[in-house]
């Protein structure tokens, strides 16, 4: 079987699919990345890595920023700017500036969210139909301050509206450090509200943030290794496929040890 784009020939890990994949994204956050840092993550573990984000605003202030693009674009590998640079979009009222940068810089991907600044609800499901007619659109649900809390059926009602105006995936908000929206500000994930989403919206269409180790190991031992997971750093991609395959403790039972037969 092939294995993210080697062959995987006599231990019988799971399947994963090859890239470009719909489901089993590793969604990576560069927070200012050289173009020496990317060839290094892709010499070891480009396989594996299916979206690039420029987290927050970094891509304003990047220098060489094409040529960044340049390379990630070598590598068959989308770019899209942090839902943070949007939101600071929207604040300034920048949106056709901001349109017109996506373009020149050839971005086919776009980030909305509204975990800092509050949209208005219609306005936002118009915003995703605006750009999805020329981007790829990935929206985010739920908040960046640990202190809001919202009820599982409005994360519900919210995914499910952001996919019928167009978004390729919606992303479940859980900050850098795992402390707001899916997760608690302690770093607890809130696993009642996960089970309830999931029960609801179909898995491949969203990506979990899941920036630590234990989050990771959680959703995969959840939903098995095609789980798309994001925020996910450049030096933890290897290790997420490991937990993916079963190649590490915290996941080798659940996926590669298998379940003993049922006594007749």
């Amino acid at each position: 079987m092939t294995i993210g784009g080697f062959e995987d020939g006599w231990l019988g890990v799971p399947t994963r699919p090859g890239k470009p994949r719909q489901n089993g994204l590793t969604h990576v956050i560069d927070k200012g990345l050289n173009t020496r840092d990317i060839e290094g993550m892709f010499d070891t573990a480009g396989a594996f890595v299916d979206i690039v984000k420029l987290g927050w605003g970094t891509s304003y202030v990047t220098n060489n920023l094409e040529k960044k693009i340049a390379l990630y674009r070598h590598f068959q590998t989308p770019v899209v700017c942090g839902g943070t640079l949007f939101e600071a979009v929207y604040a300034r009222g920048k949106m056709d500036e901001f349109k017109a940068w996506l373009v020149e810089h050839r971005f086919a991907h776009v980030e909305i969210s509204d975990g800092t600044i509050d949209i208005p609800r219609d306005e936002k499901l118009e915003l995703i139909r605006d750009f999805a007619r020329d981007f790829t659109v990935l929206s985010e649900v739920g908040s960046k301050d640990s202190d809001v809390v919202y009820a599982p059926y409005q994360w519900v009602e919210w995914i499910k509206e952001e996919l019928a105006a167009g978004s390729w995936k919606v992303i479940t908000e859980a900050r850098e450090g795992g402390t707001a929206g899916i997760f608690r500000k302690d770093g607890d994930m809130r696993t009642g509200l996960i089970d309830e989403i999931a029960h609801e919206v179909p898995i491949d269409d969203l990506i979990f943030e899941a920036p630590t180790k234990s989050s990771q190991a959680w959703f995969v031992k959840q939903f098995g290794p095609n789980v798309n997971l994001g925020n996910i750093p450049p030096d933890e991609v290897i290790p997420l496929e490991t937990l993916r395959l079963g190649l590490r403790g915290d996941t080798l039972k659940e996926i590669l040890v298998p379940a003993p037969e049922p006594s007749a």
